[in-house]
């Protein structure tokens, strides 16, 4: 009989539902020193977890619950890395569908007002929808579009036919996804070549009226082109649930501005992580175990 995986739940005050669901896999819970995998929990701790790699030689998976993996790409080697990728898709995307209708609507507007206004908004229905980043997100958000009949172009690396998107580019054609958008959502992974992706080039091609939705990462935007965007009217506003910096500080201009939206990273609430979480953590160590294929692997040429 194969003896179960002897995984290490790191550091040492991980949350008990992480090791309940390693054990759920059918993993027994061991020290670093002898395990052969580690789940991470520490998403801003990578200096913890190059520690524990370098102290534990037989560790030859890696598991991050994180789906976005920047602060630990310096780490990536030849061992095998997963990471949360796709566990968040649901209500990331159902986030910015939220978000979208908030801005493109002028919900936002109307809850600041003090009294009674006059109307404001354009229509999601039929609007040119541009969505930067091809994962579970991006997927999750067009079959969410479905019932409002958008013109839906994606951009990703591998400009590839994604199902229930009218257009497929490539980053080399970024303006062109740009340039007639109504709604631009940001939903792809932080690399150095999507760092600053959209800033004051990039704003000047979108139209006056079109809203940027951004619920991946803050320095996917140059923070003060938008600023500066935003005052100027280049475009019609813009919603966040990622800022650079983040936390944004109180005294910053977007607080400010009466066409942005902000909201704390809530793309997923702790409760709704959780069960998610639990679930691919669960599934990857009983494949692991089983010596199947992991489910959100890291490709560490591209860094995420």
């Amino acid at each position: 009989m194969t003896p179960p995986p002897r995984v290490c739940v790191a550091p040492h005050a991980s949350p008990e539902w992480v090791r309940d669901a390693v054990r759920r896999g059918g993993a027994v819970v061991v020290p670093a020193d002898e395990a052969t995998a580690v789940v991470w929990t520490a998403a801003r701790d990578a200096d913890g977890l190059a520690r524990l790699l370098a102290d534990s030689p037989a560790i030859d998976w890696v598991q991050v619950p994180f789906a976005g993996i920047e602060n630990f790409v310096p780490l990536l080697d030849a061992r095998t890395w997963t990471c949360g990728k796709g566990v968040y898709a649901e209500p990331v995307a159902e986030m910015a569908l939220a978000l979208a209708l908030a801005g493109m609507r002028h919900v936002a507007g109307y809850a600041r007002e003090t009294g009674w206004s006059g109307p404001r908004g354009r229509n999601l229905l039929g609007a040119n929808v541009t969505i930067l980043g091809g994962g579970g997100i991006t997927e999750s958000l067009v079959r969410l579009l479905g019932p409002f009949n958008c013109r839906i172009t994606v951009m990703r690396r591998r400009p590839e036919p994604v199902e229930g998107v009218a257009t497929v580019i490539g980053p080399d054609r970024l303006a062109d996804g740009l340039s007639g958008a109504d709604l631009v959502v940001l939903a792809l992974p932080l690399t150095p070549d999507t760092e600053g992706i959209i800033g004051r080039a990039e704003f000047a091609i979108m139209e006056n009226h079109a809203w940027l939705v951004n619920v991946a990462r803050g320095g996917h935007v140059v923070t003060d082109d938008l600023v500066r965007a935003l005052e100027h009217g280049e475009i019609g506003g813009a919603a966040l649930d990622v800022t650079d910096p983040e936390p944004l500080p109180a005294d910053h201009p977007l607080w400010r501005l009466p066409n942005c939206i902000i909201t704390p990273h809530v793309g997923n609430t702790p409760e709704m992580a959780v069960p998610l979480l639990a679930e691919r953590i669960e599934s990857n160590v009983r494949r692991y175990g089983a010596g199947e294929p992991l489910v959100g692997l890291v490709d560490v040429r591209a860094g995420y």
